[in-house]
């Protein structure tokens, strides 16, 4: 499952720093772990699909974080799919860190990232537990759609979905 943070506060956003790292860092390490456990708290665990820290230092994967003052404070990855689209993963904010737009800036560098790969869409499984989540989406441009991969119909994901390029018609 993704998870995103609807960042509302007006709060000054020069203090955080968006970059690409290595997941194997023990305080981005921390932050993984726990967005696990917020996950296995809300959903089923045969419904999580987790990537470890492992696999988020695969090829096709690009990984960022969000840092305030130094510290980690939210991630997100980019998994780049041979069908030429971009899967959103572990998306996440600090509940402390939260209310600074941190999501919303995430999801963007994830998208520039997407379009700079020369990716035709973005896709991403979340659920419906996550209201703030899904709104954070739906205001960035992505739609509902059906499950996508190796995905199923399970009764707690839902399927999203934004195009990077125009249909020309």
């Amino acid at each position: 499952m993704t998870v995103a943070v609807a960042d509302t506060g007006a709060e000054a956003r020069a203090d955080v720093s968006i970059a690409a790292e290595s997941p194997r860092q023990d305080a981005v390490i921390a932050l993984v772990a726990a967005l696990d456990r917020y996950l296995l708290d809300l959903y089923p665990a045969d419904t999580c699909h987790l990537l470890d820290i492992g696999e988020l230092e695969g090829p096709d994967l690009r990984f960022l974080v969000a840092r305030k003052d130094s510290v980690p404070v939210g991630c997100a990855a980019l998994r780049v799919d041979p069908a030429g689209y971009g899967e959103i993963k572990r998306m996440y904010v600090d509940p402390a860190a939260r209310g600074q737009r941190i999501g919303d800036r995430l999801l963007g560098r994830l998208e520039d990232l997407a379009r700079a790969e020369g990716l035709n869409a973005l896709l991403l499984e979340s659920g419906i537990h996550q209201p703030e989540a899904l709104a954070l989406y739906r205001k960035a441009g992505f739609t509902d759609r059906g499950p996508y991969a190796c995905y199923q119909d399970n009764g707690v994901s839902v399927f999203m979905e934004k195009l990077l390029t125009e249909t020309v018609r």
